[in-house]
Formats: structure tokens, sequence, C-alpha cells
């Protein structure tokens, strides 16, 4: 098994006011600057969605508790980022990101969207699907924050299924 490279001489961990640990940058990074590779054990999707299912059980259990480290990287296969040499991990999500995810030749990328200074906290949207997003609370605080861990993608089916909760409740209230 190859480990690769997985600090940068972009980047430091430290405390996070987001969520315990984040990735800072140690210096200015440049948009399009290729930050780190998000590295790991390569799995199956079948042996994603358990190992998927051991943290989700103890977040429910522990709503603090909420660390799942597994990465799509193709049809066939995940990552899980879940190994002691893989600093990327502790890249927190924001939905207004200075950073995005590209997988490139066969490798997860986290690249600046933008020049980044130095000692500002880098970001990505995790892009969860909309599916349980009520499980996945967001605590970025940004002017855009949605309050959940979404892709953007789903933010207009957010808007909707938020109004027609705030109908329902207010028809029970009649």
């Amino acid at each position: 098994m190859r480990i690769a490279k997985t600090t940068s001489s972009y980047i430091t961990v430290r405390t996070s006011t987001i969520h315990g640990r984040g990735v800072f940058a140690k210096q200015a990074i440049p948009k399009d600057t290729r930050i780190i590779e998000y590295n790991g054990e390569k799995i199956t999707k079948a042996e994603s969605e358990r190992r998927a299912d051991i943290p989700l059980k103890r977040h429910q259990k522990n709503k603090n508790y909420g660390a799942v480290y597994i990465f799509e990287l193709n049809k066939r296969h995940d990552i899980d980022g879940n190994v002691p040499y893989n600093t990327a991990r502790y890249i927190n999500h924001s939905c207004t990101p200075n950073a995005e995810v590209d997988i490139i030749r066969g490798k997860i990328w986290i690249i600046a969207l933008r020049d980044i200074a130095k000692g500002e906290e880098i970001f990505y949207n995790y892009g969860y699907n909309y599916d349980a997003y009520e499980d996945h609370r967001c605590f970025c605080e940004t002017e855009r924050c949605v309050g959940y861990i979404l892709a953007e993608e789903h933010w207009p089916k957010l808007k909707k299924d938020s109004k027609r909760k705030k109908k329902t409740l207010e028809h029970t209230r009649k």
C-alpha cells in the first residue's frame, strides 16, 4: 500500500471554531493551487456503506460525534480517510467554501477556489445528498449558511421543504 504525502507546505492543523480541528493556510495560497491530496484506504462501495454506518450510529447516541471520512472516488471505490496520515480529513465544511474537491487522475485533491490569505481556515462544501440532511447540521455561520451540510444543488429543495414544513405547522396550530 502506498502512503502518499499527506501534508503540504501550505497548511497547518489547529483548533477550529467550526468543529474541533481545522486546516489553516500557513502562507498565502493562490487560486487554483492544489493544496493537499485527500488520502486513505481505497475500499469498495459495499465496505464504504458498512464503515459509514459505524460513526452514524455513534452520532445518534452522541450528537457531538460525527466523523465520517469516506470520500467518493469513482463508481466502484471510495477512499476512507480515517487514517492518521491523512491531514486533509481535518478540513471543515462551509456553505461559503474557499476550496473545492477535484478528482485528477484517480487522486482526490483539495484546490483553492480563490486566493486564500495566510492564517485563513480552509473549507470546502462536503456536498452531502439531500437524504437525511437534517442529521447533518452546519455550523459555519457564514451569510450563505443554509444550516445543513448539503450540496449547493440541493439548496432550492431545502427552501421548498422549509416552506412546506412551516405551512404544515401553521395549519396544525389552527
